[in-house]
């Protein structure tokens, strides 16, 4: 095990992307049998090309005189996309008409019984057709307006509004107790390589493989007394005495220092774009609040809603 002696979180700066659930139908997922595996003296065999699709208007079953289209279809694999993550994509298709005569099937069965005309059904239909519609009009209204150069304005914005930071590139050597530790330091100034002595007798495996090389870390990201050692040493020189911390007693050796770079554009636009969508979401949804009368009769509840709101 590799002692955690390193802080989580990452070497760069986390941005924060806010999350809209959509609708999406709630069905079973299908167990499905593994495939047997070709034998090993054969070669694979080649991939079947892809079906082509027909159009959306075919019809491709009837379930009691209904007509079933590949648009139904296609519609199913969408909002069963979770279920059927795990399915190959030639079995897809099938498993959509089955979910499809499955799902009219009970359908009809409820109504035939009267559960549509349960009252706390009917709610329940329209809070989930205010719903599809919430989740159509983020995917018209402020999805489809989002542009690469917004995104790009957003982490434009970001870097400049982040303060230039050090980072180091650091070795060490972890034991467990500080004679240990003075012993090393005593063979670094006889001349002993670094990574040598790390390789034999860091009780850091993970970086003790590889000379103790750490990597480069910003501030943050390390235990203090390691963190304050590291900082203060430099680039080709090591501690002098030993820096003990919850974990043991380390030796430090810092290599460079540089400025911290911020992650290229395409490394992180999808982050972004989810920036500018949740920006873009919440105005909208702030120009239809200002625009609304909304009441709220229970005083504890509506400060709670306002303090909620506030931290959007």
């Amino acid at each position: 095990m590799i002692p955690s002696f390193r802080r989580s979180g990452a070497l760069r700066a986390t941005l924060a992307a806010g999350t809209i659930s959509l609708f999406a139908w709630h069905a079973a997922a299908q167990d499905q049998a593994p495939a047997a595996p070709a034998p090993a003296a054969q070669a694979p065999a080649a991939a079947p090309a892809a079906p082509v699709k027909p159009a959306p208007e075919t019809v491709v079953a009837t379930i009691n005189g209904e007509t079933v289209t590949q648009a139904d279809l296609d519609l199913a694999e969408m909002d069963l996309a979770q279920q059927f993550a795990q399915l190959p994509p030639e079995q897809k298709r099938a498993a959509s008409l089955s979910a499809v005569i499955e799902i009219k099937l009970m359908a009809a069965e409820a109504k035939a019984k009267g559960l549509d005309k349960d009252p706390e059904f009917i709610k329940r239909l329209a809070f989930l057709s205010d719903r599809a519609m919430h989740s159509r009009v983020i995917d018209k209204e402020v999805a489809a307006t989002i542009t690469d150069a917004e995104i790009r304005a957003a982490y434009d914005k970001q870097i400049a509004a982040t303060p230039p930071a050090n980072e180091v590139h650091a070795r060490h050597i972890l034991v467990k107790t500080k004679e240990e530790a003075q012993a090393i330091i005593k063979d670094l100034d006889a001349g002993k390589k670094f990574e040598d002595i790390a390789k034999e007798k860091s009780t850091d495996a993970g970086s003790g493989a590889n000379g103790g090389d750490l990597g480069y870390f910003a501030a943050g990201q390390m235990v203090p007394e390691f963190e304050k050692a590291a900082f203060a040493l430099e680039p080709g020189s090591y501690t002098k005495e030993p820096v003990q911390s919850q974990f043991g007693f380390h030796v430090i050796k810092v290599e460079d220092k540089r400025q911290q770079q911020p992650p290229a554009f395409d490394e992180v636009k999808d982050q972004f774009r989810s920036t500018v969508l949740r920006d873009k979401y919440f105005a909208l949804v702030k120009k239809l609040r200002d625009a609304a009368k909304v009441d709220i009769a229970d005083a504890d509840l509506k400060k709670a809603v306002a303090d909620s709101e506030a931290q959007k």
